[in-house]
């Protein structure tokens, strides 16, 4: 990569990443934090507040990407950055759970993930597009490992208002990052590139392989936010943790997952295995929720099934989007990400509502069923048909071999 292709990759990627800290922050400890507010009774209305902002960003990412398209991507992106700092500081101010969720729909209107994705595309050539997109996935995936060390640190110095200040203030930031860039080379002519998707979304909707990634994305956040809807209250009831003590766990755990994840994405591209580490990785989820299903107590079983669902989740979060811009028909990458991103948001929201309901119905085990039910459908998808390092399908011999 060229040293403006790195400054922009690596520019947009830290926008990915301090939108998705500012998300990710209240996951370890808003499920606790409602109890004290009106409203925080009510399992299916805290989900609802966790995964809210994933309707909404999902209802308006192409919107977002069209206006890009018409209006520039660096206008549009600042704008969507304001509206969800205008959430953050709303559910800052908010006096019941009802407030945090409208403030948490208000976030997710800043539905920036399609443009900022198209802004990369614009700053980078087609050999290194991929790498680009790939630092991206890693920055998510650091994020959330950041965000669930930081947060219950943050709650005991500064609460959950403050949090949510935070996040708005991170939105500030990233709208500063944005508006420094400098403008893409000449010749990156977005109405040329979203004349090209536009015609190509037939394409992307009809290729099995990424209706694979496009289910995948979906279960693992849905799978995230039902976990999170239930494992704060159940390291205070079970591992006897108060949250202001919880960072002690998350540290050493998100420590550990992340010293799991790196080898086992450098051994994958490196051999050809890319399935086999994504496989490896949905297995390792699906045995942690059969684990948490079985409603475990005590710090030492928490921290392992923990340690074993981050390192799988960071493998995802970060290897599928890059998988995405590989497989995509020629043409039609950002159409590909776009649609991705949607199904990602589409997850974050069915799984933070699902998550809420079946805990208020019966209770956190259901929630862990259902997740395992769903990771156990995408690992039989991912076995079916696998994806080598360069992006090419490979047959059933070669599944075979892996």
């Amino acid at each position: 990569m060229t040293r403006a292709e790195l400054r922009a990759s690596g520019s947009l990627a830290m926008v990915f990443a301090l939108r998705m800290l500012g998300l990710f922050l209240i996951l370890p400890v808003f499920a606790v934090h409602a109890r004290g507010l009106p409203g925080g009774d009510q399992p299916l209305l805290v989900g609802l507040a966790l995964g809210m902002y994933g309707l909404t960003q999902a209802v308006l990412q192409i919107p977002y990407g069209i206006a890009s398209d018409r209006l520039g991507r660096k206008p549009v992106i600042i704008a969507g950055m304001l509206v969800f700092a205008a959430g953050s500081f709303l559910a800052a101010a908010a006096p019941d759970v009802m407030t945090v969720l409208v403030g948490r729909a208000l976030q997710g209107a800043g539905a920036v993930s399609a443009a900022v994705t198209a802004l990369i595309a614009d700053h980078t050539r087609d050999s290194q597009r991929t790498k680009a997109m790939a630092m991206v996935g890693i920055s998510i995936g650091l994020s959330f490992a950041v965000s669930m060390v930081a947060a219950p640190l943050l709650y005991s110095v500064i609460g959950m208002a403050g949090i949510f200040s935070v996040t708005g203030l991170l939105a500030l930031a990233a709208v500063v990052a944005v508006w420094r860039l400098p403008s893409p080379p000449a010749g990156a002519s977005p109405g040329a590139v979203a004349a090209v998707e536009r015609s190509g979304f037939r394409d992307v909707l009809a290729n099995a392989d990424l209706l694979r990634l496009n289910f995948g994305v979906f279960v693992l956040h849905a799978v995230q936010m039902a976990v999170f809807v239930v494992v704060p209250n159940w390291l205070v009831e079970g591992a006897g943790l108060p949250i202001d003590a919880h960072w002690k766990l998350y540290l050493p755990v998100m420590g550990a997952s992340v010293l799991l994840m790196m080898p086992a994405i450098n051994w994958g591209e490196r051999r050809g295995r890319v399935s086999t580490v994504l496989a490896a990785a949905i297995g390792l989820m699906l045995v942690v929720v059969v684990g948490l299903y079985w409603h475990p107590t005590g710090v030492i079983p928490m921290a392992i099934l923990l340690a074993a669902f981050f390192a799988g989740f960071n493998v995802l979060e970060a290897s599928q989007p890059s998988l995405v811009s590989k497989l995509a028909p020629p043409g039609t990458r950002g159409a590909a990400l776009g649609v991705y991103n949607t199904t990602q948001s589409l997850g974050l929201f069915v799984g933070g509502g699902l998550g809420g309901w079946a805990l208020a119905s019966w209770g956190g085990q259901a929630v862990f069923a259902g997740s395992g039910v769903l990771l156990l459908i995408w690992l039989v998808l991912t076995l079916r048909k696998r994806v080598d390092a360069s992006g090419s399908t490979l047959g059933s011999s070669s599944v075979s071999r892996s």
